[in-house]
């Protein structure tokens, strides 16, 4: 996956009462009118206007990029994706061949694209992406058994369309319609300028019902160069978006099953569930909130 929207810096104080509770941010009063808040996470609205303003014009600019357009629209708007604070929630996601599960809480600012994961076994157990710097801390290696600076980011990549791609950077291509569960889907190919991001080489291509404009299904592939050092990318994955709920007026998935794609551009073999629950925004967090903790491992 890859990191296309600029970012600044990220902490992890995570207040739980218990292993199994949703991590909580510490409740902290901001004034958005001082110079400090360009740090935290009430964002001021004319900030939010802004961004929201350019990505309109950028992509109506463009026939797939209307459609993005309109799918941000359908999916609650990006006023409210940037407006209403951080995004937490608890992310699952079970390999079918019984390889590594991921599951923990994480707060991620989609704003600078910064991250804090809790494990859901272990409240003491953190890793997080401070927007340069990639961190760990816990007591046991075997805590998160998989590479935590690419996964700091990656639910929101798997969970976070259409709203993710506002960024420079991102290029869009419209491609011929689909059907998808006998109805009439939008094609929208995802690329990404050259130094975009630590996967540059990544795509995307979004489904969208023609008639709500909501996202129904996407393909994508895994580039990441820690990955795949000689070149190269994973094959392609087909991921169909499940049922979604209504968090503070955004549309977002609670559910996602990825697929092996076959050679049709259809969904093969069944191989990953991913659940997504506790989903919220939360606006009271401390400055430092993103920044790695004392003793963490920077990796």
């Amino acid at each position: 996956m890859k990191l296309f929207i600029s970012g600044l810096l990220m902490s992890s104080v995570i207040l739980m009462s218990s292993c199994s509770e949703q991590p909580k941010a510490k409740k902290e009063v901001v004034d958005t009118t001082s110079q400090e808040a360009t740090d935290s996470y009430v964002i001021p609205e004319s900030w939010v206007n802004n961004r929201v303003a350019k990505a309109k014009s950028r992509l109506q600019a463009t026939d797939a990029g209307k459609i993005v357009w309109e799918a941000m629209e359908a999916h609650g708007g990006l006023k409210n994706w940037y407006g209403n604070g951080a995004l937490s929630f608890r992310f699952k996601y079970v390999p079918l061949d019984g390889s590594t599960v991921r599951d923990s809480y994480e707060v991620v600012d989609a704003w600078r694209n910064k991250a804090v994961h809790t494990s859901v076994t272990d409240s003491t157990a953190t890793f997080g992406w401070d927007g340069e710097t990639a961190w760990v801390k816990a007591k046991d290696s075997s805590a998160f058994a998989y590479d935590t600076k690419f996964w700091a980011l990656t639910p929101l990549y798997l969970m976070g369309h259409p709203f993710i791609l506002d960024g420079e950077g991102v290029e869009l291509e419209l491609l011929t319609e689909a059907t998808y569960k006998d109805k009439a889907n939008d094609v929208v190919k995802v690329t990404f300028a050259a130094g975009t991001g630590d996967a540059p080489d990544d795509y995307y291509i979004l489904q969208f019902d023609k008639e709500s404009h909501l996202l129904t299904a996407t393909r994508y592939i895994v580039s990441y160069p820690e990955y795949f050092k000689e070149g190269g990318h994973n094959p392609e994955k087909f991921m169909e978006v499940g049922e979604l709920i209504d968090v503070s007026g955004v549309l977002l998935p609670k559910e996602l099953k990825t697929h092996w794609t076959t050679k049709e551009g259809k969904q093969g073999e069944y191989i990953t569930q991913i659940d997504i629950s506790d989903i919220h925004f939360v606006k009271d967090i401390d400055d430092d909130f993103f920044s790695p903790p004392e003793n963490a491992t920077i990796k």
